[in-house]
């Protein structure tokens, strides 16, 4: 394998990156229900002081044809070129906590060669945990929390906070397999996946964010001012269930997913909170097909048409 050094430049300010600290991990690209993985990357780099320390090779690790990069066209000239990044930041989390943040673009290519540069950079930092994030849609109802699933070798966040175990083969983030490494070589690591509900997969759903931000303290100790997030959350809320209370059929199939989801809590026979109990419960695109047809309804009457 070719030398995970050529993936990545270390900054200037590396060299003032404590010992010891916690990496907090999130990449986009493959999955991100709820916009969970960008709002999160977004919320903190806006909100909480940082440096770059790292940043790694996009020319590399990044399929230009796949996502391509933004660029302005203002009247007869360009202005502005937008590619993606992908670094590490040193950050300062809102009571004068520091942390490593790795946020950007999922690596496209050369994912044992990213995931050693990574494995390297832990042990350069002396890192002492390693927490990520990650986020599918499930047919589960936007009236209850979030739950995750939790991986990982931190089993008192695994007893404590995983509400779904399944035995499943799935398709992999690049993060998955820094975890995988992380947890044969016995570095601390955990990996939190959001269940998010399939009819609110494409929106960027502030409790997507609140909950990974939720479960980053769990695994780290780490303060986020959320007051922000919490306001958009309410609001946001607010505008579905409005839209669900005008249409009977629609309120309907959510209080069917919460009937099903509390049965699920409750310790029922249920197998996991994707099944129902005699197959005639809606499923999670009808579900998504009424909502957004709601939705385009309301934007319709925003825009004053």
């Amino acid at each position: 394998m070719r030398d995970p050094g050529e993936l990545y430049e270390l900054t200037a300010d590396a060299a003032r990156v404590p010992e010891g600290l916690h990496l907090v991990a999130g990449v986009t690209g493959f999955a991100d229900a709820g916009g969970a993985v960008s709002q999160f990357n977004e919320y903190a780099l806006n909100t909480l002081d940082n440096t770059v320390v790292a940043t790694f090779d996009a020319d590399v690790l990044l399929d230009y044809r796949a996502r391509r990069p933004i660029i302005y066209f203002d009247q007869d000239h360009l202005t502005d070129y937008q590619p993606a990044t992908l670094r590490i930041y040193l950050a300062t989390d809102e009571i004068g906590q520091q942390f490593l943040l790795l946020a950007g673009f999922e690596p496209d290519f050369r994912w044992e060669q990213f995931t050693a540069a990574v494995l390297d950079l832990v042990d350069r930092f002396k890192v002492a945990s390693t927490t990520w994030i990650h986020a599918i849609p499930m047919p589960v109802p936007h009236t209850r929390p979030i739950g995750v699933t939790v991986s990982g070798n931190r089993s008192d966040l695994v007893e404590s906070m995983s509400v779904w175990r399944p035995h499943t083969q799935v398709p992999s983030n690049a993060l998955h397999l820094v975890e995988y490494r992380l947890q044969s070589s016995g570095a601390s690591t955990v990996g939190f996946v959001l269940l998010i509900p399939h009819y609110l997969a494409d929106t960027e759903f502030p409790s997507a964010a609140l909950s990974a931000l939720e479960s980053i303290s769990a695994a780290t100790g780490l303060i986020f001012p959320t007051d922000p997030l919490r306001v958009q959350n309410r609001e946001f809320v607010a505008r579905i269930d409005d839209q669900v209370g005008e249409n009977p059929e629609l309120a309907k199939l959510v209080g069917t997913l919460e009937h099903r989801y509390d049965a699920y809590m409750e310790g029922s026979t249920l197998r996991s909170p994707l099944t129902d109990e005699d197959g005639e419960l809606p499923s999670a695109d009808e579900i998504a097909a009424e909502l957004e047809k709601f939705l385009a309804i309301r934007r319709t009457k925003d825009n004053g048409s």
